[in-house]
């Protein structure tokens, strides 16, 4: 077993990449309906707070072959505070691309007490570990390439990695005319994920970002917003619902869907989203 302290050396390709077009169509994943256990390869140190795992896959000649958008889920056997065991499966996108041969790229946040598996990736999974995977219909999502002309992406925390994943698709994509605005909600400047990849591709005219700090320190260095996500921020970036061929992408926590777009597994949009006039068929919930 290899030291359990994340690397500290230069960030993942991944984490750096120019947008990448690199779509394969839903069944190609290598992961199957049943779990299959794959080392750790690589662990690096983002921020205070967040990391890159480079997982390998079951066949290393070959890329991991997930659809955009799609998911896979994890699976591990975590020991509580008390010792007692508890099987634990969380869903994670990754953000590198079909172009990544051999294994595939996970950005984790470590929520510490209040996320057991995020812990254990991020503070107790060593490289050379293994972890499980599977990936099942279900975790096939909105499909590229999208037929829409503006897209409104509403983001929370770590629900930015499928949005990673569509913004290759889309700025990849030398034909494709999709212009995206995207308000993505942190706590603070430091638990931004993946802001310097994002303002990186917000320098094309397609894609334009608005970073919204909830509880940055009044006397720090940041310049852009602050507070929450607001109705009149929403109206102010996103395509109108009396637009044509738009959506509204929605990710992040739990309470985020409550209060935008009403709870993730119900097709029905409500929330703010339902107030301003946005429909079902305009807001897609991942």
């Amino acid at each position: 077993m290899f030291c359990c302290n994340p690397s500290s050396d230069r960030l993942p390709e991944s984490l750096t990449a120019k947008p990448t077009l690199s779509l394969v169509p839903p069944g190609e994943c290598q992961f199957t309906p049943d779990f299959v256990a794959v080392p750790l390869l690589k662990k690096w140190t983002v921020s205070e707070t967040s990391y890159v795992l480079r997982f390998g896959v079951p066949d290393t000649a070959k890329p991991l072959n997930l659809s955009t958008c799609a998911c896979i889920l994890a699976k591990a056997e975590i020991a509580d505070k008390d010792g007692n065991v508890e099987t634990i499966v969380r869903p994670y996108t990754p953000i590198s691309t079909n172009t990544q041969i051999g294994s595939f790229d996970l950005l984790i946040k470590d929520y510490k007490e209040n996320g057991q598996m995020s812990r254990y990736l991020c503070e107790d999974l060593a490289e050379g570990d293994s972890l499980d995977f599977k990936h099942i219909e279900f975790n096939v999502k909105t499909q590229a390439p999208f037929a829409y002309k503006k897209i409104g992406m509403l983001v929370g925390g770590t629900g930015i990695t499928p949005m990673i994943q569509a913004l290759h698709a889309i700025l990849g994509d030398k034909n494709c005319e999709i212009k995206v605005d995207m308000l993505y909600g942190s706590r603070v400047s430091t638990d931004i994920l993946g802001k310097e990849m994002l303002d990186s591709w917000a320098k094309q005219d397609r894609l334009k970002v608005t970073h919204v700090l909830s509880h940055e320190p009044e006397d720090s260095s940041w310049k852009g917003a602050r507070g929450f996500i607001t109705k009149e921020l929403i109206a102010e970036k996103f395509p109108s619902p009396e637009e044509d061929d738009i959506v509204i992408m929605v990710c992040g926590p739990a309470v985020m869907y409550d209060i935008f777009s009403g709870p993730r597994g119900e097709k029905e949009v409500g929330g703010i989203l339902a107030e301003m006039g946005y429909s079902s068929e305009q807001v897609y919930k991942f």
